[in-house]
């Protein structure tokens, strides 16, 4: 069994899209299905129970009955939704570089009929794919909304690797057209948070909102701590991607993409909303890990039926 600890205790900070009626909801007694409506998710963890050599998955049927599985993923002390990754943990596949504690956006909500993977009820296009295909889909452009503290980073490993986790994803076919990373090095006491768009087939582009994604990056003045909360919206309105920062008492930050030339008007891009964190450190000790606390959780589609 591995030892792993907790690096920090949470704070309990609110944010712009965290309100106190809210945190009145979160039950520490009850699993992460009674707090938050995971019915359209399932989870990967970073353990291979079956020996088949990749991570396993909790189908959202079991998700939502309760499943529960510490240290990886657990109701707080406070009632947030707690993910862990260690870097020694199983990978989702053999072309996976790093281990996850991460939900799936699941449309079909638990009917196996449904194809998990192409163009199913199971998944959402762009609204810019022809509406020739908008039938065949679960729904049609698309909104995640989250507030979390990221707890835990890696302090151990390569350099370009140390303190990295994704947090939150809009994953297409085989590229992401948005990922949202938070950052914090070893010797800095705030972390950084940014966003790297994918076109299709195509180089990341990146998007600063607080501090810098380099290595060596000096500490943020205006940076994020470690247990502090804060909230995101990754919404996608055709070709158009916005993805906003909120924290108490700062101002929003806002990035807008513009995706024409990104490739994702094809028929055959379907997509899929990820939360929780995707540890991107696959070089340090093999118990060092990232954690982060979800207190809110919603992802909307337009022509979603529930």
């Amino acid at each position: 069994m591995l030892k792993l600890f907790l690096k920090m205790s949470l704070a309990l900070i609110s944010t712009c899209l965290f309100t106190t009626a809210q945190a009145n909801t979160l039950d520490p007694t009850q699993p992460p299905s009674s707090n938050f409506d995971l019915t359209d998710w399932n989870i990967s963890i970073p353990i291979d129970s079956n020996k088949d050599g990749k991570a396993d998955t909790v189908p959202e049927k079991y998700l939502a009955k309760g499943f529960t599985i510490k240290p990886f993923f657990y109701t707080g002390q406070d009632g947030a939704m707690v993910f862990m990754s260690h870097v020694g943990g199983a990978k989702t596949s053999k072309n996976t570089k790093y281990s996850r504690t991460e939900l799936r956006e699941m449309l079909r909500r638990g009917k196996t009929t449904v194809a998990t993977k192409g163009l199913s009820k199971n998944n959402w296009l762009f609204s810019t794919v022809s509406s020739r295909e908008h039938k065949k889909v679960g729904g049609i452009d698309g909104r995640l909304e989250a507030t979390l503290a990221v707890n835990a980073v890696t302090t151990t490993g390569d350099p370009k690797q140390v303190g990295r986790v994704i947090v939150g994803q809009i994953h297409a076919k085989d590229d992401e057209p948005a990922r949202l990373y938070y950052r914090k090095l070893p010797n800095n006491t705030k972390g950084s948070l940014y966003l790297a768009h994918e076109p299709l087939g195509g180089d990341d582009q990146y998007y600063e909102f607080v501090g810098s994604r380099a290595s060596n990056a000096k500490d943020p003045e205006d940076g994020v701590a470690l247990n502090e909360k804060f909230s995101y919206i990754i919404d996608v309105k055709g070709h158009t991607l916005t993805v906003t920062i909120s924290r108490v008492g700062k101002p929003d930050i806002t990035h807008v993409v513009n995706m024409e030339k990104s490739g994702y008007d094809k028929k055959d891009q379907y997509m899929y909303f990820k939360a929780g964190v995707y540890n991107q450190n696959n070089t340090g000790d093999p118990n060092d890990y990232t954690q982060a606390s979800f207190y809110r959780l919603v992802n909307s589609h337009k022509n979603y039926k529930h």
